[in-house]
């Protein structure tokens, strides 16, 4: 699957990173305070340009265990990143992941993302369910979750180590028909 780019929302354009979103997505990665509930810590600029690179290659999916990650952009500016993890071709499972610039919290551009990337995954990739994940602390991200029509599935309680502490992990999930409305 390769969308036509950009993807238009109401207010943004979704489109593949590229090199010279570097200043735009550093402003936001270098943020402590966003990388609490990250696996990673708060970048450095060589580290951000590290994962740009990286990011710039991820515009389809071939393959199951594959990422489309997209630069969430307002009038030019990257707010944030979306993307949709390919986790089965058999089952038609994916996973719905997100990050944006807290300068930019609270309008619903996030949502306005996320709910684009589910079209896309359950319309051109032809899912059947998509998985969301976060900490039980990052009230924010599943309050997202659950405005996007998604149920919490499960509390895993210490189910891992996270940065020196047992951390715990809400999932969520949708299926296609509940998206669809047609459940």
């Amino acid at each position: 699957m390769r969308p036509d780019y950009p993807i238009k929302t109401d207010r943004l354009l979704l489109r593949p990173f590229e090199v010279t979103d570097l200043a735009d997505v550093h402003a936001y990665r270098r943020l402590p305070e966003l990388a609490r509930y990250l696996y990673d810590e708060a970048l450095t600029e060589a580290e951000t340009a590290e994962k740009l690179a990286k990011w710039s290659a991820m515009d389809e999916l071939t393959e199951e265990g594959q990422s489309l990650a997209l630069a969430a952009t307002l009038d030019g500016t990257v707010i944030g990143e979306i993307d949709i993890k390919w986790l089965s071709r058999d089952n038609r499972q994916g996973e719905l992941g997100y990050i944006f610039n807290p300068a930019f919290h609270g309008r619903g551009y996030a949502r306005e993302a996320a709910e684009q990337m589910l079209d896309l995954a359950f319309g051109q990739l032809h899912l059947h369910r998509v998985i969301a994940q976060c900490d039980p602390r990052n009230e924010p991200s599943w309050r997202l979750m659950e405005r996007l029509g998604m149920r919490r599935e499960a509390h895993h309680r210490q189910n891992e180590i996270f940065k020196g502490e047992w951390g715990d992990l809400f999932v969520y999930a949708v299926l296609e028909e509940e998206w669809r409305g047609t459940a």
